[in-house]
């Protein structure tokens, strides 16, 4: 009779137990795991300031701080379990792990690629992207992101939403859903605008940036959305944020 009274309650303290382990508190360090590789991709361990660039292998694992660089022909497939999320780095990328702000787990320095976040219980703020002039915010979201020359970024969302928030004071935050992309930097304010019809992901994974080519104009950040006017910023579409990847 006793154990009856008793199972009740171990049933309780098990799950959550079960829900305590499956969210990783943001305390603690975030840990990645290289779950493909291909051709020549390097890691630069970030604990120790005298260490040299191993290269990494499939099944690898990486800590905040490290900075991973893909060859020409180099891909990696990274993936942070605690944050139910993976990026794929394309070729000539440079991302640092975990980015020095809270709850950014990845920062992109240059070069192209795509994120997949799945469901996730956590805030939204442990799982932000950051690039040069910006932090992504999302939930269940897939979207590629390129930085180019001038640091300037183009997120191109597939799935789900994006929140773009500028880092530079005063400037407004925009959010960028799918069918849509958005371009920024550390001295653009966010701009979005509608894909071109047949620019979708598959053609934006083979040719990056250049596949949103004849996409509509941009409209600006938060707040009345008002499009841009005909001169040079008017124009710059995609064309404009090219990082020659």
């Amino acid at each position: 009779m006793r154990m009856r009274r008793v199972a009740p309650y171990v049933f309780v303290v098990l799950a959550i137990a079960a829900v305590a382990l499956a969210e990783q508190p943001a305390g603690l360090p975030v840990v990645y795991r290289f779950d493909e590789v291909k051709s020549k991709v390097m890691r630069l361990p970030g604990a120790d300031p005298k260490s040299e660039e191993v290269k990494a292998k499939a099944g690898d694992a990486a800590a905040a701080g490290d900075t991973v660089r893909t060859g020409f022909w180099g891909r990696a497939i990274l993936s942070v379990p605690d944050r139910a999320c993976r990026f794929e780095v394309f070729s000539s990328t440079r991302v640092r792990l975990a980015g020095g702000e809270p709850g950014v787990i990845l920062f992109l320095e240059s070069g192209r690629l795509e994120a997949f976040f799945d469901k996730f219980t956590g805030a939204a703020e442990e799982r932000r992207v950051a690039a040069p002039g910006a932090l992504l915010v999302v939930r269940g979201t897939r979207y590629g992101v390129e930085t180019g020359a001038g640091e300037q970024s183009t997120l191109a969302v597939f799935e789900g939403t994006v929140e773009v928030l500028p880092t530079a004071p005063g400037a407004r935050r925009l959010l960028v859903g799918p069918g849509e992309y958005g371009v920024f930097g550390p001295k653009i304010s966010p701009r979005k605008g509608a894909i071109a019809p047949g620019a979708d992901e598959r053609s934006w994974r083979s040719r990056g940036t250049a596949a949103l080519e004849g996409s509509s104009g941009l409209q600006q950040g938060q707040g009345p959305q008002t499009p841009l006017g005909t001169g040079s910023q008017g124009r710059g579409g995609p064309s404009a944020s090219r990082g020659g990847h």
